[in-house]
């Protein structure tokens, strides 16, 4: 396994849970995720705040070694398969976007993006990493997996444990060794009139 610091570079302290959030690509092909490891990622996305309660997050998910692993792994973009075949699982995120009185639904997208962190800092607590990825064919999910019309696949995600480099085209190593950047708050927070940085 490649020990690599990718501890986040912030301003002030922040907990490790967050710290210590990556997504990286090399992972090891041999890690598994036992039974209540892997029904916690999703537990955690049960209980992530949503509008209203109405809690439009849902997920396909599978284990290495399932055929809906294989399933899900078949829609991914050509970069991600050529790396995410060595996740110990993967899942794809579902937001619901039309209410049951067939009206859209409020924040659907932001309910799913509020589980999939919920999941992903879960994956953290659990000892794994987490890689989110918009690189995905959404139509090829919904054929896959009989999405209904009213919901939308967002996201793929792959979790499992860290692992070697080697072997690895260059483009991806060179992607991991990168240093985590972010932009400053000055440029994000703002007080008084927009533009105008709070810290």
């Amino acid at each position: 396994m490649t020990e690599l610091d990718k501890t986040a570079d912030s301003s002030v302290p922040l907990h490790p849970l967050l710290a210590t959030r990556w997504s990286p690509r090399a992972l090891n092909p041999s890690a598994t995720i036992g039974d209540e490891q892997f029904t916690a990622l999703f537990e955690a996305a049960r209980w992530a705040p949503s509008w209203g309660n109405t809690q439009p997050a849902r997920f396909i998910a599978a284990r290495r070694g399932e055929p809906t692993f294989d399933r899900i792994h078949g829609t991914l973009s050509r970069g991600n398969k050529s790396w995410a075949g060595d996740a110990a699982a993967l899942a794809i995120g579902v937001a619901r976007s039309v209410n049951d009185e067939g009206e859209p639904m409020p924040y659907g997208e932001y309910g799913l993006g509020l589980a999939t962190e919920n999941l992903v800092l879960q994956a953290v607590a659990e000892g794994f990493h987490a890689h989110q990825m918009a690189g995905f064919d959404r139509e090829a999910a919904r054929v896959e997996f009989a999405i209904p019309d009213d919901f939308e696949p967002l996201v793929a995600i792959a979790v499992g444990e860290l692992g070697d480099l080697d072997g690895m085209p260059d483009r991806l190593v060179e992607k991991e060794l990168r240093p985590r950047a972010r932009h400053p708050l000055a440029d994000l927070v703002f007080t008084d009139t927009w533009g105008t940085p709070l810290f």
